[in-house]
């Protein structure tokens, strides 16, 4: 990859919010669920996220992760995804979600 100026990096805004529901979304053309999070002042926000192999639904519900929140909304099948949540890719192809080692405040941005 090329290398970028501080600048290009602050132009990425990356929060961190709770996962408040998680569902199936069989429409999508990958395997993914449905996220809703809540990012505090931003208020909850959706996430289309290909997390199936490693998490079941109902484990993601409280779980705080890191979202990338400036992106442009981009349509998923029938569902409008608003932020991004952030993942690590294994080789194997499953994504491992990031998120902060203790609860913070939704919302809180990454310095």
């Amino acid at each position: 990859m090329e290398e970028i100026e501080w600048s290009d990096f602050e132009k990425v805004e990356i929060k961190a919010g709770t996962i408040v529901k998680a569902e199936e979304f069989p429409e999508a053309k990958k395997p993914a669920y449905k996220l809703w999070v809540d990012l505090g002042p931003l208020g909850v926000r959706k996430s289309s996220a290909q997390l199936t192999k490693l998490y079941k639904s109902e484990d993601l519900v409280g779980r705080q992760v890191l979202c990338v929140t400036n992106f442009r909304p981009k349509q998923v099948a029938d569902f409008v995804s608003e932020v991004l949540v952030t993942g690590l890719i294994l080789e194997n192809g499953e994504v491992v979600l990031v998120q902060p080692d203790r609860k913070v405040p939704n919302g809180a941005r990454l310095a």
